[in-house]
């Protein structure tokens, strides 16, 4: 019994052991061979039709991701109307449409104001489960405020998008190992627009306000294109007085530039010229003091004395007091004045004072009050000290234009500039062919059209479509046609090799139980029953029946 089991054991094994041989004998049946063309044929149909259904298909641009089911609905539904076909993602829950609808499909949206509730927000902290932990929860709360200041932010006119970015280190014990909180912005503006300063700083008192603890220096502000709009340095100190004067000198130069247009528009029309102001401005800031003094002051203040004449002294009166005292005084006499000098027999000026007769000398410290006038000059930057102008001027489509027409544009320009000689300014207006006007006027290139790649994607799935039909398909097809058309060619059974209809196909008769009782030899014999088993088989295996029985028998 032993050895009986072992052959069993090891054909077994080998039978799994080799499952390619398996597969050979599987494909070698002649059932299977019979219809792996067929199948095959099916096969290639069904990649063409996938290759057809890939790329027919237009790319697929996230339209939309995480709303909620009521407004999945009403975008759907919006798409649905106007034509546009969305698609919803199982996995994540991103609505969207092809990549050629994907323009159309947001002005349509934004116009019925869809999707009504956006999700982020607050609304995040609803979805907090219970027991979560702190760091979750501080995370969660981040985010909501992070969600809620982008929104605040969106409301600006020129900011189409806007995503905040905080970081809040955590609270310390420590005074010095607290940590200031800080932000960073990004925006994504609209197309053709731009924030002024006043609007930066806007955001930015915005964000800081919003923070405890966190200064308008903490927060950084970047657009799309990745230029910083905060500035370094604050709002004050060198940086923005620097920032100051170069904005004094754009807006010089805006004023004549505006001014340009305004005079050529109406002249020359719009797009025929461009203008360029280049002005040259005094930013530096001076401040000069003068202070001056009348000659001739006031006299505020005089000490000092002064000494009398001795030679007089003898004629004052002496004596005892009373004698003589009725006897008239002698005749008076005009005698010569002295000068304060001391100096005897001096004239007096004209038209002067007549000095003491009995001062000899004196001696005066005198004090004057001067006048004064101070004068302080402070110039302001903002004077041009040079202008430059050149203005480009398109000819017309025939013809050039006249040295005496670009004379007078000339002066025009100089009279709406204020055009200076002792300046130096400088005015240039030429005239010349503008590049590229044929190409702007005559539209796109062929290659730029919205509608190639399109007609590329559907010209490659319908050629490969073909390729699969005519190199897979029609192949196959043949090689069945020829394999039934050599299935009729051959010889019926139980009929002679050469017995054929009379346009040259072998013609099968059917084999009757007369014909297959008469039939004489073995060959003709066997021929027979094998055309009577093909033509009647039910009753061929009735035979059988009856012969297995009567052997049983």
């Amino acid at each position: 019994m032993s050895t009986a089991l072992i052959p069993a054991s090891s054909g077994a094994t080998e039978r799994f052991a080799n499952p390619l041989q398996q597969i050979k004998g599987v494909f070698a049946q002649p059932a299977v061979r019979r219809s792996l063309p067929m199948a095959l044929m099916v096969g290639l149909i069904a990649a063409a039709a996938l290759a057809w259904m890939s790329l027919s298909t237009p790319p697929q641009k996230t339209l939309f991701s995480g709303l909620p089911d009521s407004d999945k609905a009403a975008v759907t539904s919006a798409l649905t109307t106007a034509n546009i076909k969305s698609h919803i993602d199982e996995g994540t829950g991103a609505l969207t449409v092809g990549e050629d609808d994907y323009s159309r499909a947001k002005m349509l949206l934004a116009g019925q104001g869809l999707p009504k509730a956006a999700p982020g927000g607050y609304a995040i902290l609803d979805q907090l489960p219970m027991g979560v932990s702190r760091a979750v929860e501080g995370e969660r709360l981040r985010q909501a405020r992070e969600s809620e200041m982008a929104k605040s932010i969106e409301e600006i006119d020129a900011v189409a998008e806007a995503r905040v970015h905080l970081a809040m280190p955590e609270a310390s014990v420590f005074v010095r190992d607290n940590a200031a909180p800080s932000a960073s912005v990004i925006l994504k503006l609209q197309g053709g627009r731009s924030l002024s300063d006043a609007q930066v700083s806007s955001i930015i008192n915005l964000v800081a306000s919003s923070v405890p603890g966190m200064k308008p220096e903490a927060v950084t502000i970047v657009d799309q294109m990745g230029a910083l709009l905060t500035k370094a340095g604050g709002n004050d100190g060198a940086g923005a007085a620097s920032d100051a004067r170069i904005d004094i000198q754009r807006r010089i130069e805006d004023k004549y530039r505006t001014q340009l247009i305004a005079l050529l528009t109406p002249l020359v029309g719009a797009g025929n010229f461009t203008a360029e102001v280049q002005a040259d401005v005094n930013l530096d800031e001076s401040q000069a003091t003068r202070e001056s003094y009348e000659k001739q002051g006031v006299l505020r203040a005089e000490t000092g004395n002064w000494t009398g004449n001795q030679k007089d002294a003898a004629g004052a009166p002496g004596g005892i007091p009373g004698a003589l005292s009725n006897t008239p005084p002698a005749a008076s006499t005009l005698s010569a004045p002295q000068a304060a000098t001391g100096n005897t027999g001096a004239q007096p000026a004209a038209g002067g004072a007549v000095p003491d007769a009995m001062k000899q000398s004196d001696q005066y410290q005198r004090a004057y009050d001067l006048g004064r006038e101070v004068s302080v000059t402070r110039a302001t930057p903002g004077g041009v000290k040079r202008l430059s102008v050149a203005v480009l001027l398109r000819d017309p489509e025939k013809g050039r234009r006249t040295a005496m027409e670009i004379n007078q544009i000339s002066d025009l320009v100089k009279s709406a500039v204020g055009f200076d000689q002792a300046r130096n300014d400088n005015v240039t207006v030429i005239s010349r062919k503008f590049a590229g006007a044929t190409d702007a006027a005559a539209g796109p290139a062929w290659y730029d059209n919205a509608w190639l790649p399109v007609l590329a994607r559907n010209g490659t799935a319908i050629l490969i479509a073909l390729l699969v039909l005519l190199l897979g398909v029609r192949p196959i097809a043949k090689a069945l046609m020829k394999k039934r058309d050599d299935a009729g060619t051959r010889p019926a059974l139980g009929q002679p090799i050469g017995a054929a209809s009379g346009d040259g196909m072998a013609v099968a008769a059917p084999v009757s139980l007369d014909q297959l009782e008469n039939t004489r030899g073995y060959d003709d014999r066997i021929g027979a029953v094998r055309g009577f088993t093909r033509d009647n088989p039910t009753r061929a295996a009735l035979a059988v029946r009856d012969m297995i029985k009567a052997d049983a028998k």
